[in-house]
């Protein structure tokens, strides 16, 4: 019996999919149509009101009888729940996208029950077949919603009730649906989140190729969007790979809070029929532990806050990314252009490439910091333990969630396939950028820098009012400036040269650079990812 119950491998329940590029999102999105369903329910509940009293009454009694036997919580009241509060109170439109951890953490809750002595081996493994079952039927998109399926608990247990008969009660013995919820969360997010890092590293690879690829590419350093020192497209390139692998970094460290097993808790106080928690966790790969206090497993939604944090801060890197991008692309600069794959055209204007993706991933940046604050917002006022504020943090999660694998999956697209044009970089270099390397040429002489910043600032100030270029001054004239001055500053104005002598760890000269390259790809190796 007990192979028959836990399968040919421990802790394996139902088919899980194979590794896919993406999850999808139709049909298990929040409805957009919601209100008009609203309206819809209201002016049909509205139209075919009962014309008698008695009418009304027997009506009444037959949606109590039917609410009943269809809600978890049906014994208690009597009086019927108005259309309206049933759709603004049902969250399965949404929910029902965690199906498949709903059924893991039940096949292991059913198991745990079995281990305590509360439902015989037999009984179990009937539950874990049965929610096999009803498994394949979300696998298989046959699974029938009904009225009455609140949310994706609901309409699971709903349907193993069809499927094995009364024994399919004895599976929500001890539980709540507020530790099961949080089971569930918890879940998705643990896959989400392996999901989102995977394309993390993807990002961070295409990076590090493009910049190998590209290294001797020279372009001007802005700061205010100023030109302001020689750089490489690398480097550049590189300065937001860091920024990502940061994101990474914080992923890395939020997960194993992620994944930390909240049933077993019950509605607050915990569960009264001695069920072994960490055997649950293992079963369903909560790597982190057991939630320490049930109240607070119950009431815990950091770890979606943190989440929510997560993508929003790595969107204001892609942001910013994609900013420069913008700026790189347009007429004035000309120094990169998207492939056609990830830019649009004008209705109007033949012409016109725009790059659309990158200003999507510009925008849906705010839209993720408004999620963020939102969940903030719900959770700053409730009280302790479950509230059904909570049930606002799946739509701003599932968005977050999604959008940013998708940022991140079309911004690897567009740092792939982009085109450069080297030689628009170069010309955007111009001598007055050298003028630092003019004030270092004379440290090296022996003259603090404070001293040579003027002395260089003069220097600029000269070619200005000889209407020519810094570069142009020839070494006499330098040399009315400061003595020390010598044939070999000509040296100076050679742009390559001024990358290369920003040769520190982390610089930009192209010993620095690849150097940078080799470090990204060394975390990459040592996190597995």
């Amino acid at each position: 019996m007990q192979s028959r119950m836990f399968g040919a491998s421990q802790g394996q329940h139902i088919a899980q999919p194979g590794l896919r590029s993406g999850w999808q999102r139709s049909g298990t999105g929040f409805d957009g149509r919601l209100m008009t369903t609203l309206h819809t329910q209201v002016r049909k509940s509205r139209d075919n009101m009962p014309t008698t009293t008695s009418q009304a009454v027997a009506d009444a009694q037959q949606t109590d009888v039917a609410a009943s036997t269809k809600k978890l919580w049906g014994g208690r009241f009597t009086g019927a729940t108005d259309p309206l509060m049933e759709k603004f109170n049902e969250s399965l439109p949404f929910d029902k996208r965690m199906w498949q951890e709903d059924i893991r953490g039940s096949q292991a809750y059913v198991k745990a029950l079995s281990k305590a002595g509360v439902v015989t081996e037999d009984e179990a493994a009937t539950i874990v077949d049965g929610l096999n079952s009803v498994a394949k039927e979300w696998q298989n998109d046959t699974f029938e919603i009904k009225q009455g399926d609140e949310d994706i608990h609901t309409a699971n247990e709903r349907r193993l009730s069809e499927l094995i008969g009364s024994v399919g009660g004895k599976l929500h013995t001890g539980r709540s649906r507020n530790d099961q919820v949080a089971t569930d969360t918890r879940l998705w997010l643990m896959n989400k989140l392996n999901d989102i890092r995977g394309s993390l590293a993807d990002l961070l690879r295409a990076s590090v190729a493009r910049a190998e690829q590209d290294v001797d590419v020279l372009m001007p350093g802005f700061t205010h969007l100023q030109p302001a020192m020689t750089v490489r497209w690398s480097h550049w390139l590189l300065g937001h790979a860091a920024a990502w692998q940061r994101d990474d970094m914080r992923l890395r460290d939020l997960m194993p809070r992620v994944a930390m097993l909240p049933l077993g808790s019950g509605a607050l106080a915990g569960n009264p029929f001695g069920v072994d928690r960490r055997f649950i966790a293992e079963e369903l790969g909560f790597y982190g532990g057991v939630c320490p206090n049930s109240m607070d497993a119950v009431s815990d939604r950091d770890f979606v806050v943190e989440t929510l944090f997560f993508c929003s801060l790595h969107l204001v890197h892609l942001s910013r990314w994609a900013e420069d991008l913008i700026i790189y692309s347009s007429g004035a600069f000309k120094y990169v252009q998207c492939s056609d794959a990830y830019a649009t055209g004008s209705s109007l204007m033949p012409q016109k490439k725009n790059p659309d993706a990158l200003e999507l991933i510009r925008g849906k940046a705010g839209r993720l910091q408004g999620n963020l604050t939102g969940m903030m917002a719900v959770m700053k006022g409730a009280p302790t333990t479950y509230n059904k504020d909570f049930q606002e943090a799946w739509e701003l999660m599932f968005d977050s969630v999604d959008t940013a694998y998708d940022c991140i999956r079309i911004a690897t697209g567009v740092i792939s396939t982009i085109k450069i044009n080297p030689d628009r970089m170069l010309s955007g270099l111009s001598a007055d950028m050298l003028a630092t390397d003019l004030a270092e040429y004379l440290v090296r002489k022996g003259i603090p820098f404070r001293e040579t910043h003027h002395i260089s600032g003069a220097a600029v100030k000269l070619a200005e009012d000889k209407g020519c270029q810094l570069s142009d001054l020839t070494t006499q004239d330098l040399q009315g400036i400061n003595k020390l001055f010598e044939d070999d500053v000509q040296e100076v104005w050679d742009f390559d040269r001024s990358a290369e002598m920003r040769d520190t760890e982390g610089g930009a000269s192209k010993r620095s650079v690849l150097q940078q390259v080799e470090k990204i790809k060394t975390y990459l190796s040592q996190e597995g990812i």
